[in-house]
């Protein structure tokens, strides 16, 4: 209920101030009518009211146009902050890159390793990796459900400085394994590949590991990120696991018509 009077207040009082701002322009043009001398807020607001109340439709198109302006101002807001951030979102030195470097097609996507919904779209990114040879999949790690994602992120990050060749097995064995993902399992899924403990410590100390976070946490931001998996393709951010079938109709559309849609 309060959400509701909020925006009710929202689209309502600017409607009001314009409405008071008219009848008060109006009282004072010369050629206006004596009666309009002599109108005051209370009269105005009350004549405002009784329009409301005659015709509360007003309210709900009011609050539907409201959320409309507000979807368009969003998209065009994440369309230049993609344009703005394209070379650090595409080709950051820190990031991962999985499928084809040199791909033409490329699939960014924004992870959690407690994510489940990211566990389940796993397999749709590998099914898109074996069907398009020249997709390149760009990951970032973006850890937003609590520390132990933070500390498993922070060993990922270690472990495509210490061993980028052996991130991929890395990526699979802790984001599909059961419990928890924290420093604890990320370091024996590290460990468990053949990569030293105290490689994979030393570089989890070092500047760039809190750098590269914070890359990803400044990109997620810009673009108006707040869950995972989030996903970039051509100029268009697509959130949530939608599945591999949109996935992949919008690599088609990209690959064919040079945008998600065609």
């Amino acid at each position: 209920m309060t959400d509701t009077l909020t925006s009710f207040r929202s689209v309502c009082a600017p409607v009001l101030m314009r409405l008071l701002a008219l009848c008060t322009l109006l009282a004072v043009v010369p050629a206006a009518p004596a009666a309009a001398d002599d109108l005051n807020r209370a009269e105005i607001e009350k004549i405002v009211r009784e329009y409301l109340l005659a015709n509360p439709e007003v309210i709900s198109e009011a609050l539907t146009e409201l959320d409309r302006r507000e979807r368009e101002a969003a998209e065009a807001a994440r369309v230049q902050a993609l344009s703005d951030s394209a070379d650090i979102l595409f080709n950051s030195t820190r990031q991962v890159v999985l499928g084809n470097p040199e791909g033409a097609l490329t699939l960014v996507e924004f992870f959690d390793y407690n994510c489940g919904y990211c566990k389940r779209a796993y397999g749709d990114m590998v099914k898109l990796m074996e069907e398009n040879p020249d997709l390149k999949v760009v990951l970032k790690e973006f850890p937003v459900l609590g520390q132990g994602s933070v500390e498993a992120a922070q060993v990922a990050v270690a472990v495509n400085s210490v061993a980028p060749e052996k991130y991929g097995a890395f990526h699979e064995a802790l984001l599909l394994s059961r419990g928890q993902a924290n420093r604890a399992s990320a370091l024996a899924a590290a460990t468990g590949i053949g990569i030293a403990e105290e490689d994979l410590l030393a570089a989890m100390q070092t500047e760039e590991t809190r750098l590269t976070i914070e890359e990803v946490y400044t990109l997620a931001n810009r673009l108006g990120l707040t869950g995972t998996p989030s996903y970039v393709i051509g100029d268009e951010v697509v959130m949530g696991a939608v599945g591999y079938e949109q996935l992949s109709e919008k690599l088609e559309a990209l690959k064919n018509c040079d945008q998600t849609t065609c």
